[in-house]
């Protein structure tokens, strides 16, 4: 590892203290250039290395090694590691809508699921959880009891080490109240597999996937569909979902004209 990538590390690690999932992916995406073309990053042509990262054909994690690269040589300029900073374009990505699914989805999944035993007790508050809070699946799984009252909902481990509250329907903790008593285990977290150690992320999508056939992060999107179909404001919704940008946010308004569009079609005389 270069000099440079040294200092550069330890600045988004001291002075900009940034997450340790955040440094890791820097450190990873960098380092590898290096690695791989034996040579440090101020010393290579950014042709070379564009040239290198064209191997990558998924545009999303080009991306990513491209930010990180322009992260890198910012603060090289900034720092008078370089004599200019050029910073590269990064590829375009076409919007995808996200997909979701319906109430009736979700609630018929529900009342499919066996509640005789725990483990059916803690399938079903699991889901139901998700779809009450929005909350992404890597926040639910590290929630202790302690985060949970009658009414609200606080996630300290939020993405960039945010907490939110977040409003948490009764019927939501009514179902973790009934798989907490039935939970033979004395633990503080809340969701455990059927050894009582703390659940994985790879658990929760098979019990996702088995019940309603989609990953944990499409009933986060099924909960701000809901939001938004039922009227919420934008920027409600980006805080119920611990959204740093409002434009992250706004991928959900293509439900809003749907909604009005459909809206035409059954209203309006001219079909």
């Amino acid at each position: 590892m270069s000099n440079e990538l040294e200092a550069f590390l330890e600045y988004i690690t001291v002075t900009k203290a940034l997450s340790k999932k955040t440094i890791e992916a820097y450190s990873s995406d960098l380092s590898m250039v290096e690695e791989e073309l034996c040579k440090s990053l101020l010393s290579l042509d950014s042709t070379i290395i564009l040239t290198h990262l064209s191997k990558y054909k998924n545009k999303r994690t080009l991306n990513r090694k491209l930010s990180s690269l322009n992260a890198f040589f910012n603060f090289c300029y900034k720092s008078d590691f370089c004599d200019e900073y050029s910073k590269v374009k990064l590829a375009k990505i076409p919007k995808l809508l996200p997909n979701f699914l319906s109430y009736d989805e979700i609630t018929n999944a529900l009342d499919s699921i066996d509640r005789s035993s725990w483990i059916g007790l803690r399938d079903y508050a699991l889901i139901l959880f998700l779809y009450a809070t929005g909350t992404r699946i890597s926040e639910c799984l590290e929630l202790s009891r302690e985060d949970i009252d009658d009414t609200w909902l606080h996630v300290r481990h939020a993405k960039g080490e945010k907490e939110r509250m977040v409003p948490i329907a009764a019927v939501a903790k009514k179902a973790i109240d009934e798989y907490l008593r039935a939970f033979k285990y004395e633990k503080d977290f809340v969701w455990a597999n059927y050894k009582g150690d703390k659940l994985s992320r790879i658990s929760a999508y098979k019990i996702t996937k088995k019940y309603l056939g989609v990953s944990p992060h499409v009933i986060r999107h099924s909960y701000a569909t809901s939001l938004i179909i039922g009227g919420a404001d934008l920027r409600v919704v980006q805080e119920l979902l611990g959204h740093a940008s409002l434009l992250t946010t706004q991928i959900y308004t293509h439900v809003q004209k749907q909604d009005l569009k459909e809206t035409l079609y059954s209203c309006h005389p001219l079909k």
